[in-house]
């Protein structure tokens, strides 16, 4: 009888987690062998995968995705992993095992959870899921100046680490609209540069304008109120270039509003890239619609006020695990779509950054008493983003900070009624175009 091998390919460059309070090694040995609370304790980015025999592990932070496949060899199964879908295809071709492969047979690691594998072969058991964070909701008192220094002290926190595990010299850019969440970025790395003795002349605020959009004026109205207008670096494209194909190919899904974000988030970066060939850190707000339910809520008819202010971190997980809309390809909320801020990033060779997805901010977040202070009141709940944020900057900074009202990455940068020329399928068109590149 053959002897039966089970396979681990791990596709991960290790050299792209970012962990600050251990090494790789130390880390899957946390994964493997630890408890929720000390894989919790894995501060950074990650995406890490480790083996004992036959039983297999896999964590991941929520701003970056973690894929798997399982395949069937003669010898044995062979588990994949890889942050992108397209890497996996290319490994099954390269060992003529692509026609077991579709899009759709991959699997999401989600945010948060600790998920087991058991390599046995025929038939393949179901995943085992354990979550490793979760976070105590409605802690923090109906207060909104003691909630505010709470979320941009615990900002301040993770950026402090975050500059302090990059190179002193090295340049440093923020994704900058104007908005509150780009804006409390900017205004906490700025701040937080200076108490660290770092020179802020490394920074600057990266804003897209494809000519007459209304992000340019508002990020350079946020900046000159608070002296700050040399800091910003307008990134002129053209709407000629917007390409939905280039962008499915890149993003990997097919939610319209993901396309359209991760469409703005290509053209930002590759104007960086082609007017600063070196650099390589980026942060962004990314999360913080997210972390302060700043989501139109009409726009949605699953949702109703009730269901956002009382589910776990529902706009970071979706429904979450073992519920039945719970996608096991993409999983949910922004553990799906980070993608398309971390895609188009690493597409361009960067090193991207976002404060409002590690754990310690998301605690604060869902500590916040929503229900209690917004009274149910959808238009109470839409205003309680800026208030926090700030009233936050103010406390830690002793700054007022502007601000304006919430728009869309996607309808900032390019004037109102020129979006929909360029990028106007449905869903359905979106998923048949993607799906035909593996036909």
């Amino acid at each position: 009888m053959d002897e039966y091998l089970e396979q681990l390919v791990d596709l991960i460059d290790p050299a792209t987690h970012r962990l600050g309070n251990m090494t790789v090694d130390e880390a899957r040995e946390r994964v493997l062998h630890g408890s929720p609370e000390s894989v919790l304790g894995i501060h950074g980015s990650f995406a890490l995968v480790a083996r004992e025999g036959k039983r297999v592990r896999m964590a991941r932070s929520l701003d970056r995705p973690m894929r798997y496949f399982l395949a069937k060899r003669r010898e044995g199964p062979a588990l994949v992993v890889a942050d992108r879908i397209d890497a996996i295809y290319g490994y099954l071709r390269s060992e003529g095992l692509e026609r077991q492969f579709h899009p759709s047979y991959t699997r999401m690691v989600p945010a948060h959870h600790v998920v087991e594998l058991l390599l046995v072969g025929c038939p393949d058991p179901d995943p085992a899921y354990t979550r490793f964070f979760t976070p105590p909701r409605n802690a923090l008192p109906a207060d909104l100046d003691v909630i505010g220094r709470s979320y941009i002290g615990a900002l301040a926190d993770e950026t402090a680490d975050w500059l302090g595990g990059l190179p002193e010299r090295e340049p440093i850019g923020v994704c900058f609209s104007g908005g509150v969440d780009s804006g409390s970025v900017f205004l906490t790395v700025y701040h937080v540069m200076r108490r660290l003795g770092l020179s802020p002349a490394r920074l600057k605020a990266f804003t897209l304008d494809f000519g007459g959009g209304p992000d340019l004026r508002q990020a350079r109205e946020f900046l000159d109120s608070l002296g700050l207008g040399l800091f910003l670096e307008a990134i002129e494209a053209d709407p000629a270039s917007l390409d939905a194909s280039e962008t499915l190919r890149v993003l990997e899904d097919y939610k319209p509003l993901d396309v359209e974000c991760a469409s703005m988030g290509l053209a930002l970066c590759r104007g960086i890239r082609a007017r600063y060939p070196g650099w390589k850190h980026l942060a962004d707000g990314d999360g913080g619609d997210e972390n302060l339910k700043d989501y139109p809520i009409e726009e949605n008819p699953e949702l109703t006020i009730r269901s956002v202010v009382n589910n776990l971190m529902l706009y970071q997980e979706g429904w979450g695990v073992g519920r039945i809309k719970h996608s096991l390809t993409y999983s949910g909320g922004l553990s799906r779509s980070y993608t398309r801020t971390y895609a188009p990033a690493r597409r361009y060779g960067f090193e991207g950054f976002s404060p409002f997805t590690r754990p310690a901010v998301i605690a604060v977040a869902e500590a916040i008493p929503f229900a209690a202070l917004s009274g149910l009141s959808v238009d109470r709940l839409y205003t309680l983003k800026g208030e926090v944020a700030r009233r936050g900057i103010r406390a830690l900074f002793g700054v007022e900070m502007p601000v304006f009202a919430k728009r869309r990455f996607q309808h900032g940068a390019i004037p109102e009624g020129r979006l929909p020329g360029r990028l106007s399928a449905l869903e359905s068109d979106y998923r048949r175009q993607y799906l035909a590149a593996y036909a």
